[in-house]
């Protein structure tokens, strides 16, 4: 703002007035349902015209919903309040879209997977069934001992690799562990079971398949997961916590074991569990490197296993008769798959409450 002045044989200037800054209304609070509510209006007058589809309609329908509530906020908030608008409806559309085939797939399972969900699924194999009846016992067994032994030889390999990728690793050879760790992270799973076989095959000879293979085979898919997710939850611990060990004259090896892992054992639980649902679901390797069986195996050295993933593909796949029988079995087995993971996501939060560390 200006001031005039005034003096001898001079007129006093007014000062120039600033322009009160325009403030702008907002919306109804119940401004996104109205639009939401006009958007499918207006694509059911547009598809009453036309055929009838659900993914066109959803798609005219977003796109109305999002021009509605744009134009509608432009006029009354202005440009900058609608774009936002316009992006959280877009962030949030893509959301749903995500989520829904997710949900999908869950409640597909869950209402097929209940019609033989029982007590005989769980207490009863296939030795010796031929339609109807019998359950997935030796599966169930077949698929905990085989990712058992994946994990164990899995888990200590991956967090070690990582382990010296972060710490101690500076050279050719970290560079090149990193290399094929990536490149591992990509393969076909069908290829892990063909190495594996063919290692085996050299070793034993032909014919051989026990489910040790099939852990072997799922052990080449599991490990690079575990190093990759074990080595960005250590990257992300704070050196000034390295710094302060090494200041207290604490050893390196002292200091990863008590200061870096605790830290940062919630992420590698975390990395752990999802590695272990990438394998436990695989199918291809285990066809060829275990096959099938269908009574219950427990030394996984000696003889076929079967194996959820591939009783349900078995079932599916060549069902007998009666058809609805196999079919139910197959969706039961995938159903129990899920609780399976599920739980070890549970049990993966359990640990990483447990040995995180305490911040008071």
């Amino acid at each position: 703002m200006t001031t005039s002045t005034q003096g001898p044989g001079r007129t006093e200037v007014p000062a120039p007035v600033e322009p009160a800054l325009k403030v702008k209304g907002t919306l109804p609070r119940g401004a996104t349902w109205i639009a939401l509510g006009a958007g499918l209006a207006l694509a059911s007058v547009v598809f009453a015209l036309s055929e009838f589809n659900v993914p066109g309609f959803v798609i005219v329908a977003f796109v109305l919903f999002a021009l509605a509530i744009y134009l509608w906020s432009r006029v009354v908030e202005g440009r900058r309040k609608a774009t936002d608008r316009l992006v959280t409806v877009t962030v949030t559309s893509a959301f749903l879209l995500a989520v829904l085939p997710l949900v999908s797939v869950i409640v597909t399972v869950v209402v097929n997977g209940l019609a033989r969900f029982d007590v005989e699924f769980f207490t009863s194999s296939m030795q010796g069934v031929v339609g109807a009846g019998g359950g997935g016992l030796h599966a169930i067994y077949g698929t905990l001992i085989i990712t058992g032994i994946t994990a164990l030889m899995s888990i200590p390999v991956g967090v070690l690799a990582a382990i010296y990728l972060v710490e101690y690793g500076n050279g050719r050879l970290a560079r090149a562990i990193t290399f094929f760790v990536d490149v591992m992270t990509g393969i076909p799973s069908i290829v892990a079971g063909l190495f594996a076989i063919s290692l085996f095959t050299l070793i034993l000879g032909p014919g051989a398949r026990f489910g040790f293979i099939g852990a072997v085979a799922l052990s080449v898919l599991m490990i690079p997961v575990v190093v990759r997710a074990t080595e960005e939850m250590l990257k992300i611990v704070p050196n000034e916590l390295r710094e302060a060990a090494y200041a207290l004259g604490v050893p390196k090896w002292r200091t990863i074991l008590k200061v870096v892992l605790p830290t940062s054992i919630a992420g590698i639980a975390t990395g752990v569990t999802l590695a272990i649902a990438r394998v436990i679901g695989e199918t291809a390797p285990l066809l060829i490197t275990v096959g099938i069986a269908t009574g219950v195996n427990l030394n996984p050295f000696d003889g076929r296993m079967a194996t959820l993933p591939v009783f349900a593909y078995y079932s599916y796949a060549t069902p007998g008769i009666p058809r609805e029988a196999f079919i139910d079995r197959a969706w039961t087995a995938v159903l129990v798959l899920i609780i399976i993971v599920m739980g070890l996501n549970l049990l993966a939060r359990v640990i990483a409450r447990v040995f995180a560390p305490k911040t008071r």
